[in-house]
């Protein structure tokens, strides 16, 4: 009985803990995309509460949670109520199966080690569909509904490459487990036409790279984050599903968007980038994993803030149509290569083989997809001239 007692309250703690770090990364996002956007438009960004601005998010944060809470005449009262937990409590389980370093007995360091972890992962994200149909509907006003419907439409087609772009490492890994698709890649790679000395990491971003750049481009579309946060488009929408909210509640959905940023970017480390896995000195060898883990998982949030403040917004119907019609097949067709070579004996040729046809697929998906985002629309530009 004292032993379960002991090991409830470890986990008590490690789940304390792990929610505790990641509202302090919350805030630090929300700092950093607000200063790095300033800095990129030539503004100043926040500098007044605390040194250098640092605690303006905890500001905003305490102001919301002490806001009147507003709630419209026609909404539905449960459901309303509902939809921000249905949102905030997948975004926190998503990260509870992802290994992020080593403990002081040299296990990895995560909350549940799942067999079928990643799929647990690709699940919690499309719960949160429901959160934001849920509240566009109950708020009980149109700008709310049509930003929940544009929503779960945009999630829906790009849950599929997502989930599709991760087959190729499962089949490379030979498990689902989180913990295992680490360990499957600590070994380094062995590349044909390179010299025996040259050893390049066992990181799945090089033979898997075209499924990489899907999975980044499908996360950043399920994040609602620029330039696909259509569901949220202030200029056609007013605010999205969630317009009429105010207060904590708003909070939620403003966490819950963050949460599943730092999500994308710990799925993307701990499937193609190692996890935790990175040089270890002599002192503290527990802690340099969790700094390896998080110095790349902060690379992929500040990626998404530097694309947010680059590129312009899409247009719906060519959002639409890059998931399906350029996504989807990109990673249907990488998945035939990666079977084929994995079922024909070309080690150690097959990861040169597969890091230079990817080169070769992620120009061409890069060339597409400048094409919505720089080019005028053809059938728009056939009716001027006309």
């Amino acid at each position: 009985m004292a032993a379960v007692i002991a090991d409830a309250l470890i986990l008590l703690a490690k789940v304390v803990g792990v929610f505790a770090v990641l509202m302090v990364m919350v805030l630090l996002t929300v700092y950093v995309e607000r200063k790095v956007v300033s800095w990129m438009q030539t503004r100043v960004g926040p500098n007044r509460v605390g040194p250098f601005g640092l605690l303006q998010s905890l500001a905003d944060g305490i102001k919301l949670f002490f806001k009147e809470d507003v709630r419209p005449a026609a909404a539905d009262r449960v459901l309303y109520l509902v939809a921000p937990v249905v949102i905030m409590i997948p975004a926190f389980l998503s990260l509870t199966v992802i290994p992020f370093g080593t403990s002081f007995g040299g296990e990895p360091a995560q909350l549940a080690d799942l067999n079928v972890g990643l799929l647990f992962v690709l699940a919690m994200g499309s719960l949160q569909v429901y959160g934001l149909v849920l509240a566009g509907y109950a708020s009980g006003s149109n700008y709310p509904l049509l930003g929940g419907i544009r929503s779960s439409a945009q999630m829906i087609s790009y849950e599929i490459p997502q989930g599709l772009s991760l087959v190729g490492v499962f089949m490379y890994a030979g498990t689902l487990s989180a913990r295992g698709i680490v360990d499957a890649q600590r070994d380094p790679l062995q590349v044909g036409f390179l010299p025996d000395w040259l050893h390049l990491p066992g990181w799945y971003v090089i033979p898997q790279l075209p499924m990489f750049v899907v999975f980044l481009l499908a996360g950043l579309a399920e994040t609602n984050r620029a330039p696909f946060d259509l569901p949220e488009a202030e200029t056609e929408l007013v605010g999205g599903y969630h317009t009429e909210y105010s207060g904590i509640r708003f909070a939620l959905f403003f966490l819950a968007e963050y949460l599943n940023m730092i999500t994308v970017a710990a799925v993307a480390t701990t499937v193609f980038l190692g996890g935790p896995d990175g040089p270890a000195f002599g002192f503290l060898p527990w802690l340099w994993p969790i700094v390896w883990f998080l110095l790349k998982v902060c690379a992929f949030l500040f990626l998404f803030i530097w694309l947010r403040a680059t590129l312009p917004r899409f247009r719906f119907d060519r959002l639409m149509a890059f998931g399906w019609k350029v996504l989807l097949p990109v990673a249907l067709l990488w998945i035939g290569v990666t079977g084929v070579v994995l079922a024909v004996d070309l080690a150690p040729a097959r990861t040169g083989l597969l890091a230079a046809a990817g080169v070769l697929v992620v120009l061409l998906l890069a060339i597409t997809l400048a094409g919505p985002l720089t080019g005028r629309d053809r059938r728009a530009a056939r009716g001027a001239a006309t």
